[in-house]
C-alpha cells in the first residue's frame, strides 16, 4: 500500500490523527521511532532551520521540495507537505504538486494566502480571492493523477475577512474535490466549536502553535468537538531551540558539557539514525 493510501487509511480510523511538525530528516525520523503514524513538514521550521528566517515565503518551490523530499524518503510513514500557496498560480500548482507525487509525498496543504505568504498565526495577512484558491484545487487534484495524493485545503481568511468568510471559503474548497480542509487560526474554543459544527461529516485540521492565536487544546478534546487532525507543527522546533540554547549557554560558562544532563547518549543517537545497519552494510560489502 502506498503512503498515501495509508493515509487515507489513517483518516477513515475513529481517533483522532495526532501529527507532529518535523523539519529535517532526524526530526523525522525520531517521529516515526516515537510511534507516530504519520508526520508533516513544518514550512516554518524549514525557514527557520535551513535559512535562519521567520515563515515569510522567503524559501522557494525549489528549495521547499529539496528538504521535503528529503524528509520522505528518511522516512517509513506518511508525511504530509506543507508547500503554503503552491509558489504561484495553478499552472505552477500543477508542477509542485507532481513534484510533491514523484517525492513520495503523501499529502499537501496548500493555503489561500496571497503570494509571498506568512505563518498563519502573524498579523497582516491577505488572501487571493475564493475563485483563484479553487482553480488551484482543481490544478492540483488533476496534477495528484493516480497517486491518491491527499489535499488539504487551508483558508487563513478568519483574519483579514472574519469567521463567516472563512466558513464559506472552506464550503467552497471542499465543493471543487479538497479531500480534508483546514481554518487556520480560529481565536477562541467558540470559534473551534462553529467550524466543527459547519462541517459535521468533514475530516478537519486543527493547528495548535504554542502562543499562537488558537486555544492549546488537547488531542482528545478536539476529538471531542469534530476533528479529525491535529498538527503540531512548531513544538519539535520549540523544543530544539530550548535545549540547544541551554547546552550552549553551558558550554559557555563551563567551557565542558560535562554534567548537561539533557545531552542524548551517543549509543541512543546512533540507533537513532541507523547506524548499526549501515555497519552491516559495511561488511557485507568489504572488499
Amino acid at each position: 500500500m502506498s503512503f498515501s493510501s495509508q493515509l487515507r487509511q489513517l483518516l477513515t480510523h475513529p481517533k483522532i490523527l495526532v501529527i507532529p511538525g518535523v523539519y529535517d530528516c532526524l526530526g523525522a525520523k525520531l517521529a516515526e521511532q516515537s510511534g507516530f503514524e504519520a508526520s508533516a513538514t513544518s514550512g516554518f521550521g524549514i525557514a527557520a532551520s535551513t535559512l535562519g528566517v521567520p515563515d515569510y515565503g522567503l524559501l522557494t518551490a525549489t528549495e521547499m521540495l529539496n528538504s521535503t523530499g528529503k524528509i520522505a524518503k528518511s522516512v517509513k510513514i506518511p508525511l504530509i507537505a506543507d508547500l503554503d500557496t503552491g509558489y504561484g498560480n495553478a499552472l505552477n500548482v500543477i508542477r509542485t504538486v507532481e513534484e510533491a507525487v514523484n517525492l513520495g509525498i503523501s499529502g499537501i496543504i496548500l493555503e489561500d494566502q496571497e503570494f509571498p505568504k506568512k505563518c498563519g498565526h502573524f498579523d497582516d495577512k491577505r488572501v487571493i480571492s475564493t475563485s483563484e484558491h479553487c482553480s488551484k484545487i482543481k490544478a492540483a487534484i488533476q496534477a495528484r493523477g493516480e497517486s491518491n495524493l491527499v489535499i488539504i485545503a487551508r483558508t487563513d481568511a478568519r483574519a483579514p475577512l472574519g469567521l463567516a468568510e472563512a466558513l464559506a471559503r472552506g464550503r467552497a474548497y471542499l465543493d471543487v474535490g479538497a479531500d480534508v480542509l483546514f481554518i487556520e487560526a480560529p481565536q477562541s474554543v467558540t470559534e473551534l466549536e462553529a467550524i466543527a459544527q459547519a462541517f459535521p461529516d468533514v475530516p478537519l485540521v486543527a493547528n495548535m502553535i504554542e502562543g499562537g492565536k488558537t486555544p492549546e487544546l488537547t488531542a482528545s478534546d478536539l476529538q471531542q468537538l469534530g476533528f479529525k487532525i491535529v498538527f503540531f507543527p512548531l513544538s519539535g522546533l520549540l523544543a530544539a531551540t530550548k535545549a540547544i540554547n541551554e547546552c550552549w549557554h553551558y558550554l559557555k560558562e563551563n567551557g565542558t558539557t560535562v554534567g548537561f544532563e539533557p545531552i542524548v547518549d551517543f549509543q541512543d543517537f546512533k540507533s537513532a539514525i541507523d547506524l548499526p545497519k549501515y555497519r552491516q552494510l559495511e561488511q557485507d560489502f568489504r572488499s
